[in-house]
């Protein structure tokens, strides 16, 4: 079988920017109805056209408001090819974990109404939280807002379906916990945690008494009249939401809805965002000072930390910043919150001492590029005013000019790890030089010593530094400045990996793990409609590096015959989204679940039958089955009569996807050489498969 590794970007490049060229784009619009042009309103039509049209984002919408006025309002590139349906303020985008903070001032509210306190344990709120770590009764609210709670991180199986609103991700939250242990005491360290606001999404529930999505609308959209705010569970209208599409694939996809709602899941405008900011100037009169000011607090020092510098990430409650670059160098306190989805990418930056408040929102790009363009339209905003009298320099680090390099900082030479990533780092010559043992074709980086200990890149744009903790571990410690031409830069202050320590394993452990060397599992948890059948082959392959760092598995430690999970402890985004890693055998066939999700071994795949006809049956227990493709079904046309609730994906050697039948329909498919098919659908769902030789 196929021998697949998945291969992540450096850390060096922890902020770099994926822009690819060739967006479609039509004409931006900035102005308000019945508003005049101004500098601003050109400013922000210029910088969305900028996205649009030269860094791969379809289309995007923003809004900036004043003082309770919104003063830019417009929107750039296109909503469908054929340029039938055009974008206006009123259309519709996921905003990803911008929804968090809904969820964090749900959660605030019910604190005021004296239902809930940020510091009692969890378990006093929803009785059958459990999990097999006793820690797991030390969690507070708090720590859900502030990411500190230790959980995993991401058990969103079945959150990002094509217009499907099933309520998976979140109903069986609860009981995909009762499994898993913490990574960390609670309240050790905060580092970016998806589950934990699912988890505030249940607490709202469990102590208001009502559903998450009627809340929301009760205590915030119906009384700041955000009409275009919904959930998945309101119904979306396709038509309302913005049109969704990926390089890959010329024709516009099918929706988006993302259905771990507190979590990621709400649909919003530009406006209706900028709208809902005034919760956090104060101006709306919903939420108390005392409950804002909490929000605005620096919760991210509460635990293991980097030492302070220009970031975009510290983490308030709820916030991904509570003293956000650039604006921290204008002595302004900026309020950020960003968002991803796979389709959709959201950024809303508020400025709370100054009533202000701007939204990005688009279809493709990332919330990083939005985040620059909200930046540029409130600092152009605050110049206006005469707030800024003058811009401040790009910021960098400078031309690296090399210093002696004392003996004993060759001692931090060795292998580091962050959440799915390996490096091994060597300091030496005057010189740490950074190279991925699990990606050999990737280039070395080297940056040069220039005294005390600090490392910069020949650029000037990042300098990294080594620390040791009082927890006791080892972090390489990383400050950048990334510059996006005509946006403006990002900057970011964390620990970007931690030194990996040797482990040693038994002989009947290394020879339970030898025998799964090179081997690929495929994923058979997903429902039919998922998106991660569409975005790529949905597998796990199992490399080691024993030459590299015996003992483990790129950065988990292996533990046992059949496990294997990540232990490092490393803030902000370092240790994001671990899980444990649990191989088990069930009739006969080994099956890896790790994070609420299911994977089966390559051998457990049967060839498809190259035959004309055959039928593809999903067994009682199961809802995916996977196939390879042989030799004699190769360059053959494939047509399969679909049962209902149910669809098939076609990928090549390479692992794309060449046909999914969710998006591209279930017409004819010509099978590629050495791929693989999934068909998906309810226990017993029975495929009718055809095959003709053109």
């Amino acid at each position: 079988m196929r021998n697949k590794r998945t291969i992540f970007p450096a850390f060096l490049l922890m902020i770099s920017l994926i822009l690819p060229s060739g967006a479609l784009a039509a004409g931006a619009e900035a102005i308000p109805d019945g508003a005049q042009p101004t500098e601003l309103s050109a400013i922000a039509a210029e910088k969305a056209a900028l996205l649009t049209d030269t860094y791969g984002t379809t289309s995007i919408q923003y809004a900036l408001i004043d003082n309770g006025e919104i003063i830019v309002s417009g929107q750039s590139g296109i909503n469908d090819i054929e340029g039938q349906v055009p974008l206006t303020k009123d259309t519709t985008y996921g905003i990803g974990s911008t929804s968090k903070m809904f969820t964090t001032a749900a959660v605030m509210k019910l604190v005021e109404q004296g239902k809930i306190s940020l510091d009692t344990p969890l378990t006093q709120y929803i009785a059958e939280f459990k999990m097999k770590d006793d820690r797991y009764k030390q969690i507070t609210p708090r720590m859900l807002l502030n990411h500190s709670s230790g959980l995993q991180g991401s058990s969103l199986t079945n959150a990002f379906l094509f217009e499907d609103n099933d309520t998976y991700a979140h109903d069986t939250l609860l009981e995909q916990l009762s499994g898993q242990s913490l990574k960390a005491d609670p309240g050790a360290f905060s580092v970016y945690c998806n589950d934990g606001f699912t988890l505030a999404e249940i607490l709202v529930e469990r102590v208001s008494g009502t559903d998450f999505t009627s809340f929301v609308h009760q205590h915030f959209t119906e009384p700041l009249k955000l009409n275009h705010t919904q959930t998945p569970q309101d119904g979306l209208e396709p038509e309302e939401l913005a049109a969704l599409y990926l390089p890959t694939y010329p024709e516009q996809l099918p929706n988006e809805t993302v259905n771990a709602i507190g979590t990621g899941g709400i649909y919003s405008t530009a406006e209706d965002l900028v709208t809902f900011a005034s919760v956090f100037t104060g101006e709306a009169g919903i939420l108390s000072e005392p409950s804002l000011k909490a929000m605005g607090e620096s919760e991210y020092r509460k635990g293991i930390w980097a030492p302070e510098a220009d970031s975009v990430l510290n983490f308030g409650l709820g916030w991904d910043s509570v003293k956000a670059f650039p604006f921290n160098d204008y002595g302004i306190k900026a309020l950020v919150k960003g968002g991803d989805t796979l389709m959709y990418h959201a950024s809303l930056i508020v400025l709370p001492e100054h009533n202000m408040a701007a939204a990005v929102l688009s279809s493709g790009g990332s919330s990083s590029t939005n985040q620059l363009l909200a930046n540029e339209m409130l600092l152009h905003a605050l110049k206006e005013k005469g707030t800024i009298k003058e811009w401040k320099p790009a910021k960098s680090f400078g031309t690296p000019v090399q210093a002696d390099l004392p003996k004993e900082l060759e001692a931090y030479t060795g292998y580091y790890g962050s959440s799915n990533q390996l490096y091994y780092l060597k300091v030496a010559e005057g010189a740490l030089s950074i190279t991925q043992p699990a990606a050999p074709e990737a280039p070395e980086q080297k940056l040069i010593h220039v005294g005390n200990g600090d490392f910069v890149s020949a650029d000037g744009a990042a300098k990294l530094s080594f620390v040791e903790e009082d927890n006791g571990r080892t972090y390489l410690w990383e400050r950048q400045y990334a510059t996006v031409p005509e946006l403006g830069q990002l900057a970011v202050n964390l620990y970007s990996a931690e030194k990996l320590e040797e482990q040693e394993i038994s002989p009947e452990t290394a020879k339970a793990w030898e025998q799964r060397e090179g081997k690929t599992y495929y994923l058979v948890s997903e429902k039919y409609s998922s998106i991660i059948y569409f975005v790529m082959e949905p597998i796990l392959g199992v490399d080691l590096l024993p030459d590299a760092l015996p003992g483990y598995w790129i950065d988990k430690p292996i533990l046992g015959p059949d496990t294997a999970k990540s232990q490092h402890q490393i803030p902000a985004v370092g240790s994001r989204d671990t899980a444990e890693y649990r191989f088990l055998n069930k009739n006969g066939t080994e099956y890896l679940e790790a994070a609420g999700s299911s994977y089966i071994s390559e051998d457990a795949l049967k060839p498809l039958y190259a035959g004309h006809q055959s039928l593809a049956t999903l067994k009682s227990d199961e809802t995916v089955r996977w196939y390879t493709i042989p030799a004699e079904a190769a360059g053959k046309t494939m047509t399969v009569n679909l049962p209902n609730e149910a669809a098939y994906a076609v990928y090549d050697e390479s692992g794309l996807c060449v046909s999914f039948s969710v998006v591209h329909g279930s017409g004819e498919v010509t099978l590629p050489e050495e791929g693989s098919i999934a068909f998906i659908g309810d226990p017993g769902a029975v495929f009718t498969v055809s095959l003709t030789t053109p």
